[in-house]
This record gives structure tokens, sequence and C-alpha cells, in this order.
């Protein structure tokens, strides 16, 4: 389908734009890829323990553990069971460098240009870690966050390999999300919203949106779109500047 519709749109006392990263404004998902970053140029040895994500991973297909649980695990085996921000945080930042350079949709980038330029607050809602997350978001220009946050029992110098609330995927992200809302004093009633996503876990997102757009969707979304009236857009066949 074509790009999101060019129509005008009445005057609102707030427009948002929502957009989730992996596999949305990025070519696929960042998690692993940052765990690897850090492992390797951090501690190399710990990619020895790559067999046990790997084990990790089927246990979660076998649903003997959760998405969170998931997460957690990897976390501690790549990374360490607690560690300084300080340590880590020029890694997320080499992290995000080569992701914005080599990982991310052009099209995508001009959608929130565009976005941007027609008046939208751009929030950037994802199930990554604020660890990495917000340095992306700063080079792709988008201020307000929402991402899984970790564990920081000790201040803000010492990080630890847990999940501290719920992952922000699916109806924990649209909670978090209305809560942004209400912290930010937006009513839905005056705001038009926009919303992005490659996947349907995020169809409570989609379906709160004025201008739901499946972005380059998974087999799910693909097939659920059409039912609901949601635009679908591959970025994958798009140039940048052919918007």
């Amino acid at each position: 389908m074509d790009d999101p519709p060019a129509s005008p749109i009445p005057s609102y006392a707030h427009r948002v734009a929502i957009y989730d990263m992996d596999r949305t404004i990025t070519h696929s998902g960042t998690y692993s890829g940052f765990l690897i970053h850090v492992a390797r140029r951090r501690q190399p040895w710990r990619l020895l323990l790559l067999p046990l994500v790997g084990i990790a991973g089927a246990a979660y297909a076998l649903r003997l553990i959760d998405r969170a649980r998931l997460k957690a695990i990897n976390l501690r085996l790549l990374v360490g069971k607690r560690f300084r921000r300080a340590e880590i945080a020029p890694l997320a930042e080499s992290y995000a460098d080569k992701v914005v350079a080599r990982g991310v949709h052009p099209a995508a980038l001009d959608q929130i240009a565009a976005d941007r330029a027609a008046g939208y607050r751009l929030l950037l809602a994802t199930a990554s870690f604020h660890l990495y997350v917000d340095a992306i978001a700063r080079r792709l220009g988008i201020d307000d966050v929402l991402a899984t946050r970790l564990d920081e029992p000790d201040g803000a110098d010492h990080i630890h390999a847990r999940l501290a609330g719920d992952n922000c995927y699916g109806d924990a992200k649209f909670a978090r999300i209305s809560g942004w809302l209400a912290d930010n004093a937006i009513t839905r009633e005056d705001a038009h919203i926009r919303a992005y996503s490659d996947h349907v876990s995020d169809h409570p997102m989609l379906h709160f949106a004025d201008e739901a757009v499946a972005t380059t969707p998974s087999r799910g979304l693909r097939h659920l779109a059409p039912k609901m009236g949601w635009q679908v857009i591959d970025w994958r066949a798009r140039k940048q500047g052919g918007r």
C-alpha cells in the first residue's frame, strides 16, 4: 500500500507518532546483537556461553520460561549478573552508532522526519532495554522513549541483570503508553495518534491509534491488518528519499 494518507488532519491539541523499534525502524532485532556486541568487546570469554543462550531460547520456545525471564537470563550470561553503568555506556553508544549506520530502514527515517515536520511528538516504544535504546533514540532525534527497564537497586551506578517492572511488550507496552499520555496531560480526545509496528503483539497500540501502519509486517500482522483497516507498508522495498 501507499504512504500514510496526506489528507488534512483536524486541529488537535496534541499530535503523537508512536514507533516500535525492532524490525519496524530497524532491519532486524537489536537485543541479541547488543549482548554479543558487549560480550565481544568487554569479556570475550562470555561468548563461550552462547550454547546456554540457545538452551534458554529452547526453554522459551517450549513455554518453560516467559520472555522477560529469557531476557534476564541472556543478559546475565553475556553481560553479567551485576555491572556498572559507566562501563556499559560507551558500548551502548558504539552499538547505537552501528545500528543507525547500517541497521535502519531509510524509509523509516523518512517517515520519522515527515512526522516531526508535521508537528508530531515522537515516541519510541520498544521491548528492548533502555540501556542502549536511549542512545539509538538520540541519534534518530526521538526525545521520548518507553523501553524495558533494568533493576538498579544500588542507584544509578550499578545495574542488575533482572527486569524492573514488566517487559515493555504487548499489553504491558500499551499500559506504558497510556501512562505516558497521562503523565504528559495528553487526553485521547485531544490527540491525533499515529502508530507504526511490524508485529501483531502491538495490536493494542495499533487499535488505539487514529492511523495504524503495519510496517514490513510479520505474518500475523499482515493477516490482521486488512481486517482492521490498517495500512500495510513494506519499508524494505523503499529507497531513502522515495516517499
